[in-house]
């Protein structure tokens, strides 16, 4: 495997709707296709299963945004270490969202993240375009694998 993401949680409910964290989202990027697996190295990555009040606090420290958001994305991009994303429990459940829905929109989310480390934006529309592109191709490529 040549992405391993170390999954934290500091939200209870994530495990309601995944059991087994750490081997889900691992199990999600060996499903990326070739261009984003990293073959020729092992990469790690950081991501944080939180809700609306922690990463609330988040946004306000780092983007100085007073509110909560669906995800954060803190690219470093420090020798194999592509960065952390953090992720709210609350938006991904909203409106309440049964466990295959949750878990699709939280791999929709999670891919959306990693471009984001890897140095996509959206602050443009080409940029935009460009970014839900490939946001499309990483998630078929996902639940190609899945199904």
């Amino acid at each position: 495997m040549m992405i391993k993401v170390n999954v934290f949680s500091e939200d209870n409910n994530w495990s309601k709707k995944i059991k087994k964290k750490e081997a889900f989202f691992n199990s999600i990027c060996k499903l990326f296709p070739k261009e984003y697996k990293f073959l020729k190295k092992k990469v790690y990555l950081s991501l944080l299963l939180s809700n609306n009040k922690e990463i609330k606090k988040l946004n306000k420290k780092f983007r100085k945004k007073n509110k909560a958001t669906d995800i954060l994305s803190f690219p470093l991009n420090k020798e194999n270490y592509l960065g952390d994303i953090i992720i709210s429990y609350n938006f991904m459940n909203e409106p309440k969202k049964k466990t295959q829905l949750f878990k699709d929109k939280v791999i929709k989310t999670f891919i959306h993240g990693f471009l984001h480390l890897l140095g996509h934006d959206h602050i443009k529309d080409q940029d935009y375009k460009k970014m839900i592109k490939e946001e499309d191709k990483i998630y078929q490529s996902v639940i190609s694998g899945l199904n």
